[in-house]
């Protein structure tokens, strides 16, 4: 029986490009894609797959956050993160949420096919690239984890600073979460308050710095 997978991926192109290596492979079948966080967790939720490949990166509610809801909700669910990024702290933190795994986008067809019959078989899979440098580093930083403000934030707090990195109005999140823009605002005082920054600019590339957002090109 086929492998079945969800690809949450932001660019179209690299989507598609994931889905004609995919589906050469007689084991493995792409039954869902997603284009932001929160279609990402809402499809998987509604498909059940096996494997969810998860940029990190992603708009509106960015691959960390979006692992960890699916997660707590479908635990049998195997995680694989995606980037294009080899990035320490990217990497820490998607596997702190419970990713399976972690490849590069331009690790090549053959990569992208390993992790998930890895993911799927239940075992864990770095890429390559990864695997002299990661291991002993990685128990090190586990052991004694960098101090990130990443977490002072509540859940909520961390998606509406994404929403604001990401050039969105306070009115805007209110109508996108359902709630008040005035409790937005007040949300993005407590931001400001808890990561000692001031302005839209110096959130942003914070954002970019803990991957709750890409870098606009």
């Amino acid at each position: 029986m086929a492998i079945s997978v969800v690809i949450a991926e932001d660019e179209t192109m690299v989507r598609r490009s994931f889905c004609l290596v995919l589906k050469s492979c007689g084991d493995i079948e792409v039954i869902g894609e997603a284009g932001d966080g929160n279609e990402a967790v809402a499809r998987t939720l509604e498909l059940e797959p096996e494997v969810v490949l998860m940029d990190v990166g992603l708009p509106i509610l960015n691959g960390i956050d979006a692992t960890k809801r699916i997660l707590e909700l479908k635990p049998d669910i195997k995680v694989l993160a995606l980037s294009s990024h080899g990035d320490l702290a990217r990497v820490l933190e998607m596997l702190r949420a419970g990713a399976r795994g972690y490849i590069y986008k331009v690790g090549g067809p053959e990569e992208l096919r390993q992790g998930i019959r890895a993911a799927a078989a239940g075992d864990f899979f770095l890429s390559p690239s990864l695997e002299g440098s990661l291991p002993s580093d990685l128990a090190r930083r586990v052991a004694s984890p960098r101090h990130s403000r990443y977490g002072e934030l509540s859940a909520r707090e961390r998606e509406i600073a994404q929403l604001v990195a990401e050039g969105h109005s306070s009115i805007q999140i209110g109508e996108r979460l359902g709630i008040n823009h005035k409790t937005v605002e007040v949300h993005r005082r407590n931001i400001s308050g808890k990561l000692g920054l001031k302005g839209v600019a110096a959130l942003t590339r914070w954002a970019i710095r803990e991957g709750l957002t890409s870098p606009k090109v």
